[in-house]
């Protein structure tokens, strides 16, 4: 038989316990409506929490990753840009060389056609040297391969360098359009010139077609990444929202019930005649 005591009420113990787990199961969907997380910190889930840590860490690396191979997108094609404008202008050269061979020319003619031919090969130096990208310049005397983070474990990928300033040197230096004769020796070195400049196209190209491959692969490791941590934290709002509801109703049940068991010592007045 339960005992009627006005120091301890048993029925309102159970009452506030009850109310009190429910309006602890309110606060944690709420925080998960709030922030759109069923799992916000070790508390909620250490192992899920950790897990995700360390895929936040990732994230946070391809994001670098992308931001170096963005750089050697930028490098290439800055790059690019100079060496097709240097083939572009090696057509225009080959023409005045040919020209330049030409028997009929008067000696004013060839002097002409001299003139643009320095002015035209000084040009290609200046294409070099202007083809330069955050301080990098990939066709000059000298340059090196860079070499681009390509992964989060550190892997990297080479850019080459392709040296252009040396032929240039040498057509400045040891062809010109003054006769006939040199003329034709200079056709000589300018196919040869053109043929290396179509290698270097050729490696640009390939090197570049590399880092944008990688960098959309790096994207897609990005996304699944992405949706891989969604699963591990992200809350379903439409349960969470439909758990708000129930917990809701038992929060209201709870203060009733409460109330009741609060108001059971009054019938203790009615045995006193109260």
């Amino acid at each position: 038989m339960p005992v009627n005591s006005i120091n301890t009420n048993t029925s309102a113990l159970v009452a506030l316990q009850a109310l009190n787990a429910t309006n602890r199961e309110l606060d944690t969907v709420q925080d998960r409506i709030s922030t759109g997380l069923k799992v916000t910190g070790a508390v909620d889930d250490a192992s899920s929490f950790s897990i995700a840590q360390g895929i936040r860490s990732d994230l946070k690396s391809y994001s670098a990753v992308s931001q170096g191979i963005s750089n050697a997108k930028g490098l290439l094609t800055v790059t690019l840009a100079g060496v097709t404008t240097i083939s572009d202008l090696l057509g225009d050269i080959k023409k005045k060389v040919i020209e330049g061979m030409n028997p009929a020319n008067t000696s004013e003619q060839q002097a002409i056609l001299a003139a643009d031919y320095v002015e035209l090969i000084a040009q290609i130096e200046r294409l070099i040297e202007n083809s330069t990208y955050n301080s990098r310049n990939l066709l000059v005397s000298g340059a090196t391969d860079v070499n681009v983070i390509s992964n989060i474990d550190g892997a990297t990928i080479p850019v080459r360098a392709n040296d252009l300033a040396a032929g240039q040197d040498d057509l400045a230096t040891n062809t010109n359009l003054d006769s006939v004769a040199n003329a034709t020796s200079a056709l000589d070195a300018i196919n040869t010139y053109i043929g290396t400049v179509n290698t270097v196209l050729g490696n640009l190209g390939a090197d570049s077609r590399t880092i944008s491959f990688q960098d959309q692969f790096i994207s897609v490791l990005d996304d699944a990444t992405t949706t891989g941590l969604g699963d591990i934290v992200d809350a379903d709002l439409a349960k969470e929202s439909a758990r708000l509801q129930a917990i809701q109703v038992k929060q209201q049940l709870g203060t009733q019930t409460l109330s009741i068991a609060n108001q059971r010592p009054q019938v203790i007045l009615q045995l006193f005649g109260g």
